[in-house]
């Protein structure tokens, strides 16, 4: 699998060479440090450790530093990347040179925060009638048994909070790659907020 940290700047559109409009998300890669590499000699499996975004030393434990070495400072996001399919070492600074050649990626991050909302927002419910006279309008409805045991089953939809949640949109089309300004385009919206953290990798469900 390949994979990178970036961060998503925003959307736009683009035509293709036939004409054909899209909706793109801007994805910028960082430089992505190697922090280390295991094997699977020694670990039974192998993968890679990447770091982005340096962290202030004083801001960090000894034991947290004790995963970085000697030579690279510590670093804010740290990520494993199992079975990485390029030779890498540790010390190594990873860019958009490590995805080319990709036609569909997987895309994960965290939602927008969307705060406190009900059912209608939240789950999509219908509600009630509109007209005048209805009781019954954006409620949730009957929540529980009205025989024994009277109480309200888990997992039951509900008011709460919405958003800012992992999200993985998987199998985008990768539109355009700029080498030079370490930028992807895909095809679609991606989750997050622009100039939020998100992590890219080859699609799973997808051939390249």
């Amino acid at each position: 699998m390949l994979g990178l940290y970036a961060r998503k700047v925003g959307m736009t559109q683009v035509f293709d060479e036939t004409g054909n409009l899209f909706p793109v998300t801007v994805i910028r890669i960082e430089p992505n440090v190697v922090l280390g590499t295991k094997t699977k000699e020694t670990d039974g499996y192998a993968a890679i450790v990447v770091g982005i975004d340096e962290e202030k030393k004083n801001r960090v434990t000894k034991p947290k530093a004790g995963q970085f070495p000697e030579n690279i400072p510590p670093k804010k996001k740290i990520r494993e990347i199992r079975d990485f399919e390029k030779e890498v070492a540790v010390g190594d600074t990873l860019g958009i040179e490590a995805l080319e050649g990709l036609r569909y990626v997987d895309v994960s991050g965290v939602s927008k925060g969307k705060g406190f909302q009900g059912v209608v927002k939240r789950y999509g419910f219908g509600g009630g009638r509109k007209t005048h006279g209805s009781k019954f309008h954006r409620e949730p409805g009957s929540t529980g048994q009205n025989t024994y045991p009277a109480r309200t089953i888990k997992n039951r939809k509900l008011p709460g909070r919405m958003g800012r949640e992992n999200t993985t949109v998987l199998s985008l089309s990768v539109i355009k790659m700029d080498i030079e300004k370490q930028l992807v385009m895909v095809k679609g919206a991606v989750p997050g907020i622009n100039k939020g953290l998100v992590f890219i990798r080859s699609a799973v469900k997808k051939g390249r």
